[in-house]
């Protein structure tokens, strides 16, 4: 059965949210963000339906939906409730899904679980955002050695921001991991020029386990 991809990243605001967008194009994909953290402005998922064009039911409602823009644990904590990893389960779907963590992967859900404690429940293979920018390389090492030490399987990175080799071979080497693509500052960024880059640039996944 094709399930789909956990996207996380080595920060927050790297840029998983245009690529979850991204992958929506890329694999006709449904989305899911678990926890959403912040309900001032636009959603995550309201973005990604943005840049995709994609009907509601594709769309998936969060089991936390808080209203600070913090951490989960934090963003619970102001109202009033305890994040519960019982509460997750992966929406019943035939296409592929894509789901979007809450900032990096060591943040905390509540006393206890972290990030990295959902990705471990769901059991998807992850797909790790972070910027070409300088700081990137040690970043995204160190968030793949978290993942490695939980047995996830990765499938691969992506990263956001102008093109920067030196940058993705360091990664590609040192992490023992490909890089599936280097996704630029789209200008406009909407959903015909995502499309249009996804369609010239696609993403080399393997398989959708």
């Amino acid at each position: 059965m094709r399930r789909g991809y956990f996207v996380t990243g080595t920060d927050t605001d790297v840029g998983k949210t245009v690529v979850c967008a991204a992958l929506m194009h890329a694999l006709n994909a449904h989305y899911w963000k678990p926890v959403q953290a912040g309900l001032d402005g636009e959603t995550d998922t309201q973005a990604v339906q943005r840049l995709t064009g994609l009907p509601n039911e594709r769309f998936h409602p969060s089991a936390y939906a808080l209203r600070a823009p913090r951490s989960p644990h934090e963003s619970a904590r102001r109202d009033g409730i305890v994040i519960s990893l019982d509460r997750f389960e992966l929406p019943a779907v035939e296409s592929p899904l894509i789901v979007e963590g809450a900032g990096g992967v060591l943040v905390p859900l509540n006393g206890e679980a972290l990030m990295v404690d959902l990705m471990q429940r769901l059991d998807l293979p992850v797909i790790l955002v972070g910027r070409t920018s300088l700081g990137t390389i040690n970043h995204t090492l160190l968030s793949l050695e978290a993942l490695r030490a939980r047995r996830l399987h990765i499938a691969g990175v992506v990263l956001n921001g102008p093109a920067n080799g030196p940058n993705r071979l360091a990664i590609e080497r040192y992490g023992n991991v490909r890089v599936l693509l280097e996704l630029p500052w789209l200008d406009p960024l909407h959903a015909g020029s995502l499309s249009t880059f996804v369609g010239a640039h696609p993403f080399p996944l393997r398989e959708v386990v």
